[in-house]
């Protein structure tokens, strides 16, 4: 009979997580390496700090898999607030360039969402973690300094407004990898004439594993604490 392995991780696990508020995505894979004490550890697919739900964290060989776990299809709810912006598209940066909104119908509203979905060009928010000669753009964006992003092909499979409480609208999103939400948020704003900025977003799914399977930080701590098995017991 084979010997257990001393840390299971090591062979290779895909954990889903439930990414906390105000944690990056980094935060949590480097709270993950401190668990289960390997360094082979990934995540797939970036959530923004003010942003919660899904992420995929795979952990030795199984980080051979991340990019295919990337490229799968999203789906996000959230809540734009209409009337105003931010630099960041989110509230990361104070809202500003405040606009009335009282003419808005929801008709307008709901009408609108088809501009934005199939195939359509977006451009990243210049905070993005995008790289441009080396750099993240968001350090050169914090700085004051003019980033120049290409637009992208995105694909839009659904958008659905869920509720309507202006100044709040809150929304159902289903994209291909690479679609910024904050940048669908301020694209939107700017359709409308008012402006938008992303106040709330949650992912609920990517590809065929969903928000309600992942588990807690604390919940992964627990687990991790088991599968280091009673050899590492010092009680």
């Amino acid at each position: 009979m084979q010997p257990e392995p001393q840390n299971p991780f090591a062979e290779g696990k895909v954990l889903l997580i439930n990414k906390p508020l105000h944690w990056t995505s980094f935060d949590v894979v480097r709270k993950i390496r401190s668990l289960i004490k390997i360094k082979k550890v990934g995540h797939a697919g970036t959530l923004d700090p003010l942003a919660t739900g899904l992420l995929i964290v795979c952990t030795g060989k199984f980080t051979k898999k991340i990019n295919e776990y990337m490229a799968q299809e999203k789906e996000y709810t959230g809540a734009f607030t209409i009337g105003a912006t931010t630099p960041t598209y989110d509230l990361e940066s104070e809202p500003g360039n405040f606009k009335a909104y009282g003419h808005i119908t929801e008709n307008e509203l709901h009408a609108l969402t088809q501009q934005f979905t199939g195939k359509i060009s977006q451009v990243p928010p210049a905070h993005s973690a995008i790289k441009q000669d080396g750099k993240r753009v968001y350090e050169l964006a914090r700085k004051g300094i003019a980033v120049n992003l290409e637009p992208r092909t995105v694909f839009i499979k659904e958008f659905t407004l869920t509720r309507i409480a202006l100044p709040v609208v809150e929304f159902k999103v289903v994209c291909s990898t690479g679609t910024y939400i904050r940048s669908l948020a301020n694209d939107y704003g700017a359709a409308l004439g008012v402006g938008a900025y992303l106040s709330g977003l949650c992912r609920t799914r990517i590809g065929s594993f969903t928000l309600q399977e992942a588990m807690s930080m604390e919940g992964l701590q627990q687990m991790a604490e088991k599968m280091k098995g009673p050899h590492t017991d010092k009680k």
